[in-house]
């Protein structure tokens, strides 16, 4: 006997049988299918909050952006002095990075990486949320460099930690073999405090420690305990030395082949999950101190009034290294340097 079959039926079985392919068939193509690196690990909260971002612009624009967001910038060969070369080429689409390094094609930038310049959190984002932020911005641009507005997220205070002895003075900082970024104004402060830098990219951070090549680095608590550098280091003596975040950049080529209507959607929603993750570190370096200590890190609070002794012919190599422009900016929020 022959069943007939209706419509209804007949369509309710074909996508029981090959759904997948129906359904996919319903979903818009990509316009615009980009890449986002950054430096840090899987899971921190920069890459979560990163992923986020990017889904709610995926879902905002009903598919037309779909970003792939790559920790440890997907390993390429040169860290992020190579990735913040693909932003200028227009090879990588959107890239976080610190002033520092950003300042080896900007100078300007490198007003966020000087030593002992910002004090507290609401200094640095009053700065690089505003005026200095906005002068910031319009100097990448001349280099090819579009920086998101109020998209600076954050990686903390700089602390100092070492596998051989704590750091108490300016005087357990001569002959440190402290690794630092391969950026000028790292190095240079590094050198006029006495110690010895050793210049590595972020990607070898862990094992040049681990090698005892360097003795000593600085970064934030957060960082400390996700690169696990709790293994490999001994002492960790609070500084609040100098500040660093992740300034969220796009290749000035791909950001103007956006339509407008996207650039909003990314700008919008790039400050609110900037806001969202310097939430978590504010939370999470303060946490840190405590699960450090549990994994055997010896904490000490350093004396650092002899540090700025020795940086005033530092500052004025740097004055006229990022401009009168952006050192006025910096200390109409930070007070006078040097």
């Amino acid at each position: 006997m022959v069943r007939m079959i209706s419509r209804r039926k007949f369509t309710r079985g074909l996508m029981a049988a090959g759904g997948v392919l129906l359904v996919s068939r319903r979903l818009p193509a990509a316009e615009f299918e980009l890449r986002q690196f950054h430096n840090q690990p899987a899971g921190s909260p920069l890459d979560r909050r990163l992923k986020e971002l990017w889904n709610a612009v995926k879902i905002e624009t009903h598919g037309r952006v779909q970003v792939q967001t790559f920790p440890q910038n997907d390993h390429i060969p040169g860290g992020d002095p190579a990735a913040l070369k693909m932003i200028v080429s227009g090879e990588l689409d959107f890239f976080t990075l610190n002033g520092g390094n950003i300042g080896n094609i900007v100078p300007a930038s490198n007003v966020q990486g000087l030593l002992l310049a910002f004090h507290t959190p609401a200094q640095v984002f009053g700065a690089l949320d505003g005026d200095l932020g906005d002068y910031l911005h319009q100097e990448m641009l001349l280099k090819g460099i579009f920086s998101l507005p109020k998209g600076c997220f954050d990686n903390g205070f700089h602390q100092i930690s070492c596998s051989t002895h704590p750091i108490r003075s300016l005087a357990d900082l001569q002959g440190l073999k402290i690794r630092t970024p391969a950026a000028p104004i790292y190095v240079e402060a590094w050198k006029a405090l006495g110690a010895s830098p050793v210049v590595v990219n972020f990607d070898k951070l862990y094992e040049t420690l681990k090698s005892g090549a360097a003795e000593a680095q600085t970064n934030p608590l957060a960082v400390v305990e996700f690169l696990k550098l709790y293994q490999v280091q001994k002492y960790e003596s609070m500084t609040n030395h100098g500040w660093s975040g992740f300034n969220q950049l796009a290749s000035l080529k791909v950001w103007k082949r956006l339509p407008a209507d996207v650039q909003r959607i990314i700008e919008r929603n790039t400050v609110k999950y900037v806001r969202l993750q310097r939430a978590d570190l504010k939370r999470l370096n303060a946490q840190f101190r405590t699960t450090l200590a549990q994994q055997g890190m010896i904490f000490n609070t350093a004396d650092t009034a002899g540090f700025r002794s020795r940086l005033a012919p530092y500052y004025a190599h740097w004055r006229k290294t990022v401009g009168e422009r952006a050192w006025k900016l910096l200390e109409e929020h930070v007070g006078k340097l040097g």
